[in-house]
């Protein structure tokens, strides 16, 4: 019998437990369990419902037992930024407030009173984005003092599932490459900056780097699951591991990691911190093996999935009375209804979209207005009377403004990228769920005018997973781990 890994991967909407094993030098994966993720109002903010990722945790390790398949380690992955904080008894304090809610606004300025964008972006190479975790605890320190003077740990989310997995605390590197705290050269926490920040130094200890063993399921939790594993460092935050299952290693690929959001760019040796860097607002993260993804953060699919979710009748966010309905918005084939009388699925909106392929009106979707909006079409069609463009009539036109919008980001920011780096790149390879939109793959091989190498689609999972058996030793580093990508999952090309 064969070895299996198991990871799991957690996104803003979802999360799923995948087992992959390697035979005859190929990964094979399965979906042992999926779950729900969403955000739940509490106390006048948005917040994760960390005990529900939580029992996703734990059912698809209940259901690996059950399968009969035990993994030799496990890795969790989730979005970067947010974190709880823990007292001494390593119980959380307060939520977990999602980089969603609008706790940080105004919050850039009165950091800027302490250190300047200019001289932040030279230390932490970050992209400014006002959900960053330097601003979430500067807020929690304006508003919230005393859950700072409480707190003996700060955890990201993976590393608090973690955390209660083994009962040992560990704060990953990649993850916290996120939180804008993080030196861009030494790779560890910038304590001067920490120190400037007056945040208690107490929370930033040593950074682990993704293969790290974090320990045993702790008696409790082999009880509940019915079986012992490793808990084993993946690149941590979601992107981080997206970016290790792209099947090339040629410096001259440009990677979209597409899902919720798109993450547009490079793998550099090297941190980029010049001041045109900063301008263009690309960010340095960190990677397995101190690799760099140099990229920008670009709305992404957030905005198609929000669009959905008002279409079929259901909010992202739920509150305790439950969930509510939304309305039409007076489009054609909407025919007055309500909405959630129909089911709209991710394929039919797309092929709308192509329908209408001469409406050409867009909006900017790296504005603001487009990141927690209470109606995302409402937003959309106030962006587009406010500009004098033409207004969608059908959802078809709605889908193909959004479609229209992407495209044209991802071609001004390959632009960019090469302008910045001075290489001219040769292909995109897309990962990750959007990678199936065969439309969107089109309509952005036309904007830049390079071929699209589409797939893996779960490429989150696979680099979570791969960095699981380069530990184990079963790749014997990154490069063969690649071409075994290469040669396991099926990859589209969409020509210009």
């Amino acid at each position: 019998m064969g070895k299996y890994y198991l990871a799991v991967d957690m996104g803003a909407s979802s999360g799923r437990a995948i087992l992959g094993s390697v035979k005859d030098g190929r990964i094979e994966l399965e979906e042992v369990h999926r779950f729900e993720n969403h955000l739940i109002e509490r106390a006048g903010y948005l917040t994760w419902d960390i005990d529900g990722l939580w029992e996703g945790v734990l059912t698809g390790l209940r259901k690996c037992g059950e399968m009969g398949r035990i993994p030799e380690s496990m890795g969790i992955d989730t979005w970067g930024v947010d974190y709880v904080l823990l007292d001494e008894a390593g119980e959380m304090l307060g939520n977990a407030i999602s980089y969603r809610d609008s706790r940080t606004d105004g919050m850039d300025r009165l950091v800027e009173k302490i250190i300047s964008d200019q001289e932040l972006y030279e230390k932490t190479g970050l992209q400014k984005l006002l959900f960053n975790s330097i601003y979430q605890l500067m807020q929690t320190k304006e508003k919230m003092p005393e859950l700072l003077e409480k707190a003996e740990h700060l955890l990201m989310i993976p590393d608090y599932l973690n955390y209660r997995l083994t009962g040992v605390m560990c704060q990953e590197y990649t993850d916290a490459s996120t939180t804008g705290l993080v030196n861009a050269r030494s790779c560890e926490w910038d304590q001067e900056l920490i120190r400037r920040l007056s945040l208690p130094e107490r929370l930033f200890g040593k950074l682990s780097m993704p293969g790290t063993v974090v320990g045993c399921l702790t008696e409790e939790i082999q009880k509940a699951v019915g079986f012992n594993t490793k808990v084993v460092l993946p690149a941590s935050h979601d992107t981080g591991s997206a970016f290790l299952s792209v099947p090339s290693d040629e410096e001259d690929t440009l990677i979209l990691s597409s899902g919720t959001w798109s993450l547009m760019g490079v793998e550099n040796k090297e941190a980029v911190t010049s001041e045109k860097s900063r301008e263009a607002n690309f960010t340095n993260e960190g990677g397995a093996w101190q690799r760099y993804r140099y990229l920008k953060n670009i709305m992404g699919l957030w905005m198609i999935q929000s669009v959905r979710r008002q279409l079929n009748g259901t909010e992202y966010v739920v509150s305790d009375g439950g969930k509510t309905l939304s309305y039409g918005w007076g489009f054609r084939d909407l025919q007055g209804a309500k909405a959630g009388e129909k089911k709209w699925g991710f394929g039919e909106l797309s092929a709308l979209a192509r329908e209408a392929g001469d409406f050409s009106s867009k909006v900017d979707v790296n504005n603001d207005r487009f990141l927690r909006p209470a109606s995302m079409i409402d937003e959309i069609l106030g962006a587009l009377k406010e500009s004098g463009q033409k207004v969608p009539e059908t959802v078809g036109e709605l889908m193909q403004c959004i479609y229209v919008s992407l495209s044209d980001c991802y071609r001004e920011t390959a632009s960019l990228l090469t302008s910045i780096n001075g290489k001219v790149y040769r292909e995109l390879n897309i990962i990750g769920g959007g990678c199936q939109d065969a439309y969107l793959n089109e309509m952005t091989a036309k904007a830049l005018g390079i071929p699209v190498i589409a797939g893996p689609i779960e490429g989150t999972a696979i680099g979570n997973l791969i960095v699981q058996m380069i530990a184990d030793g079963v790749f014997e580093n990154l490069s063969a781990a690649r071409s075994s990508i290469g040669k396991s999952f099926e990859i589209r090309t969409f020509e210009p």
